[in-house]
């Protein structure tokens, strides 16, 4: 197996691990401690970590198959995008420091930019 594919694996089981970790948390502990507001920006952080967590397990899986796909910079942009996003997304519901919630849209570009990234190595690379 390539570096490439396993390196993807382990984040993506690291990054569904801490979704559901921090989901359940979520649930069961900061749900009578946040604001509703600041709730529903948690979960949308851990909605779209289980997303990117789930295509970067997909796409591995897939690489593992078709040998030829080059998916290194998808896998780059999902775990970039995963990082700013979602992980600021949790910063910014514990402190409503602005910075962070500033820097979730750089997040969500590379997830874009992940996906349109994907859509050229499955018409380049297949």
């Amino acid at each position: 197996m390539n570096k490439d594919i396993k390196l993807a694996l382990i984040l993506s089981s690291l990054f569904l691990f801490l979704a559901v970790l921090l989901g359940a948390f979520g649930a069961h502990v900061l749900s009578s401690s946040l604001s509703e507001k600041a709730m529903k920006t948690f979960e949308t952080g851990i909605k779209y970590q289980f997303y990117h967590g789930f295509a970067l397990l997909i796409l591995a899986t897939l690489h593992t198959r078709v040998v030829q796909l080059k998916p290194k910079w998808t896998y780059r942009l999902f775990t970039i995008g995963i990082i700013l996003f979602s992980f600021n997304c949790y910063l910014y519901a514990f402190s409503s420091v602005k910075t962070f919630a500033m820097i979730v849209p750089l997040g969500g570009l590379a997830f874009l930019a992940g996906w349109l990234n994907l859509a050229y190595r499955f018409k380049k690379d297949l």
